[in-house]
């Protein structure tokens, strides 16, 4: 079906470029429609739907019923229309529904068995994209929070991929500002036997500058480990403790590796591995910071005032201007983004994608003016961002807020160990970045349907479960291979192999549009139209010719439901057990 969509996207855009070059000769539109299909709302409509009649019927000049049928009368001297095409119907004001063979829906089985693992890829390109996501702050474990982006920036990066991109992620942290301080001295006062409570601990009132010391139990592991001159290693480093406790440079430095450490494990639990990651103190060392700030004033791009060097932003659209150095001399936070994301343009990156909370959404227009004022050449709107907002967490029907590893929030781990890491990433990509989500931990341990995760992971157990019985009746692999597929016209096979077709288009409009839940929101789409049909025909019959080709098509939903979940780094399970399990 796929290269029948081709040939008739084609054949169409052929038609609509005829009929639109008078409108587009007397300058009444710019170029002629886009050769497009939507799919309609109900199956009873068609299997494809054109509203090109409805686009054009102004510029030409014609009521849109009376051009759906001009062009009707047009698309069926096609070769591509004879070929794929069985009825073609106008529709409301205006709209063609098309009506495709069975032949057409059938073809897309061979195409996703053909391509296998590869099938909704695209061509290997040039582009490189460069996403930097998770770049948590070596100064306690990775939290809710944390666990959506790294969801959401593991599944782009699995997009960006199908569609022939350069991919590799990055992670960003700030080894450079006042809480790596505040972690130091926590640490120090753990090692000399005080805790949180006693007098002597600071709080938020006592040190604002820095809000207050770390609480979590993690602080006592490290001040333990410190004494013991434990030798701790990260994917980015290794540091060997004093164990004296007035070395605060050491302590330092064996927190920071040590967390380092932890959250190396908090990714590997989730089964993330980054490809590099970048050190904010390597912008200021590198002499990066600066540079960009000599080049901001040398364009004429700032001016002093009060003692701080000032950022014309509003300039680029902000909605005042920013300080960038204030009167002590240090810069403010956005300045080091300006020079990092200097660093990955001139790394090659043409595309360069930032997953943040939506607590950052003020500094986007003061990075990417930062980024104009440098004047070195980057495209406006560089980087693009995504922003996610806040995981809730529920248990037991009750908002969980405190872990005691961490001390005043729950983990990546956390969820990890009262779930599976399949739920977790599951869970936290099946909703608009932009939207609240809420992570209800009974919800992921169910064996039902109203688990997301493991409905559409049941639906690929219960394929394996069919295929295994297939075997046993002699339906192996090359026998799948010689299936008569025109048997296949049950309106739910047409269905499922309907939604089998739209899993190349879903991919490209997902990475277009940076939506990782589109795939989610696919999936569960998928695994309902298998449910369905396999709720309403027998796949295991008394006809053999039929049962195969059956099998065959469940072969292919197999395939692409094991693709797409492999996009969203979810396993695809080939046994799984519920409760009231049907046999067929």
């Amino acid at each position: 079906m796929i290269q029948a969509k081709q040939d008739l996207l084609a054949a169409l855009g052929t038609v609509l470029q005829g009929l639109s070059q008078e409108a587009i000769d007397a300058g009444t539109i710019a170029a002629a429609p886009p050769a497009a299909f939507e799919s309609p709302k109900q199956a009873a409509h068609g299997d494809f739907a054109c509203t090109a009649a409805m686009q054009l019927s102004k510029a030409l000049k014609k009521n849109p019923r009376e051009l759906a049928q001009t062009l009707i009368a047009q698309l069926q001297t096609q070769p591509a229309f004879e070929r794929w095409v069985d009825a073609l119907e106008i529709a409301g004001p205006g709209f063609i529904n098309v009506r495709l063979k069975p032949a057409a829906k059938q073809a897309v089985i061979g195409e996703v068995l053909t391509a296998a693992t590869a099938f909704g890829d695209q061509p290997a390109r040039e582009t490189s994209a460069l996403v930097e996501f998770v770049s948590a702050n070596p100064t306690g474990p990775l939290h809710v929070g944390h666990a959506r982006q790294a969801a959401l920036g593991d599944s782009l990066c699995q997009l960006f991929a199908t569609q022939g991109w350069k991919v590799r992620r990055e992670f960003y942290y700030n080894d450079a500002g006042v809480q790596i301080g505040t972690l130091a001295h926590s640490t120090q006062l753990r090692i000399k036997g005080f805790k949180p409570g006693d007098p002597i601990w600071p709080t938020e009132a006592d040190n604002p500058e820095s809000k207050k010391f770390y609480n979590g139990d993690y602080i006592q592991d490290i001040a333990d480990a410190f004494m013991r001159k434990e030798t701790v290693k990260a994917d980015d480093r290794e540091f060997t403790a004093s164990g004296d406790p007035d070395d605060l440079d050491s302590i330092r430095q064996f927190a920071v590796a040590f967390l380092r450490h932890e959250q190396d494990l908090d990714l590997q639990a989730f089964g993330l591995r980054f490809d590099n990651y970048f050190l904010e103190s390597s912008l200021y060392s590198g002499g990066q910071v600066e540079d960009a700030v000599s080049r901001m004033v040398a364009n004429g791009k700032t001016y002093e005032e009060g003692g701080a060097l000032w950022l014309r932003s509003t300039e680029y659209g902000d909605d005042k201007d920013r300080v960038m150095r204030k009167s002590d001399g240090t810069y403010t936070y956005f300045v080091p983004d300006v020079a990092y994301h200097v660093n990955k343009f001139k790394r090659g990156f043409s595309k360069c994608i930032n997953i943040q909370g939506t607590d950052h959404h003020g500094t986007i227009a003061r990075v990417r003016g930062g980024l104009q004022a440098t004047g070195v050449g980057i495209p406006q709107g560089f980087p693009d961002y995504v922003l996610h907002k806040m995981v809730t967490v529920m248990k037991g029907g009750e908002e969980v807020k405190i872990s005691k590893r961490a001390g005043s929030y729950v983990t990546l781990r956390d969820l990890i160990d009262w779930t599976s890491r399949d739920a977790v990433r599951f869970f936290l990509i099946s909703r608009k970045a932009d939207t609240e989500f809420i992570f209800d931990v009974d919800l992921a341990l169910k064996a039902n349907d109203e688990n997301p995760v493991f409905y559409v992971q049941y639906a690929h157990a219960r394929i394996c479960s069919v295929l295994r019985k297939g075997v046993e009746r002699g339906h192996d692999e090359a026998s799948l291979a010689q299936a008569d597929l025109s048997l296949l016209t049950a309106p739910t096979e047409s269905a499922l192999m309907l939604k089998l077709a739209d899993y190349p288009r879903m991919l490209t409009s997902a990475a277009q549009d940076l939506a990782p839940h589109d795939v989610a929101f696919y999936l569960r789409d998928l695994a309902g139209a298998y449910h369905s049909y396999y709720g309403a025909e027998r796949v295991l019959g008394d006809d053999p010719a039929l049962t195969r080709a059956r099998l065959t098509l469940l072969a292919a939903t197999r395939q692409v439901l094991r693709n797409a979940l492999a996009v969203l780094g979810v396993q695809a399970p080939d046994v799984m057990e519920r409760d009231n399990q049907e046999q067929q």
